[in-house]
Formats: structure tokens, sequence, C-alpha cells
């Protein structure tokens, strides 16, 4: 049974489609990140400055960066038995996940990045199905049909009525 997915990913939240020869499963994955503080917010305090009252920006850059490891964590186990991944997003969110999964080193995984914007559910699933079909499946019934042309000589002009 060979499973294939699709995960829209941003900083906020994963949308994972999972196709297997059963169906297709949809599965939503929050982050859990909130806004960040913001480091000298104790600037704007009425009372006196204490050591404890500043947090260090670093700290909060390695809180943000653990946070975000944990989410895509998360999300890759989502994502289990799956031998194909597409990934779809806007932003940095995509690269940061593909650079995740490669690091956990896992074996056989083929992984693909697009951009795109914000989609809802039945988009993604649509997309993603639509990127792991069958070549033959991916080309249209129909020919296409050429325009009619008017073959005239090469020396005289013709005259088109209008009826």
């Amino acid at each position: 049974m060979a499973i294939k997915a699709g995960v829209w990913i941003d900083h906020k939240q994963a949308t994972v489609v999972l196709l297997t020869d059963a169906g297709q499963e949809i599965k939503k994955v929050q982050s859990g990140i909130g806004a960040p503080e913001q480091p000298g917010a104790a600037s704007k305090l009425k009372h006196k400055y204490t050591k404890n009252d500043y947090v260090a920006e670093d700290r909060l850059q390695r809180k943000d960066v653990s946070q975000r490891n944990k989410y895509y964590d998360d999300v890759l186990a989502s994502l289990r038995g799956a031998e194909a991944i597409l990934i779809l997003g806007p932003g940095e969110a995509k690269g940061e996940f593909s650079k995740r999964i490669k690091t956990k080193k896992l074996p056989g995984r083929v992984v693909e990045l697009e951009t795109t914007d914000k989609m809802s559910d039945r988009q993604i699933a649509a997309k993603v199905s639509l990127h792991f079909a069958p070549a033959a499946a991916k080309k249209s019934v129909a020919p296409k049909k050429r325009p009619k042309t008017a073959i005239a000589s090469p020396g005289k002009r013709t005259k088109m009525s209008n009826k």
C-alpha cells in the first residue's frame, strides 16, 4: 500500500493530506506558537527595573526555534509511512520543514516543494491528488480543436461578405 502525502504548511498550522489505496485523509496540526515576547518590554513598565524583567533576545530565538522544531516533528509524525511528500506553502516554513525532514535522515522519502498561496482543504487535496496522479490521467481526454483558416491564393485578395 503506497502512501503519498501533501502538506500545506506555514508557521501557524499545517494541513496534511494522505493519499492511500483506501482513499484520502485530511489532518490539521496547529503550531501552538504565539506572538513572540518583545525584548525591552520592561521599559514600558511603571515600576522600577529589576534584572528579571528583561529576557535576552538570543534566549527568545532559541525558544522559538525549539518550538518550531517540535511543531515540524508533530507534522512529520502525521506523515508516517509516506513514501513521497509534496510540501506546499507561502513562506519560509516549507523550506524549514524540508530541512527538518533531511536532518531526520528518513530513508526512501521523495520530497518536492511548491510555492502556493493560502488554500482551502479541498484545494489542497485536489492539488495533491493531481500531483500524484499517473501521467496518463493528467493529459486531457479531448483533443484540441484547430481553428479554421481561409486559404487564399498568394496574389489575389479575397472579398469576405458579412451575412
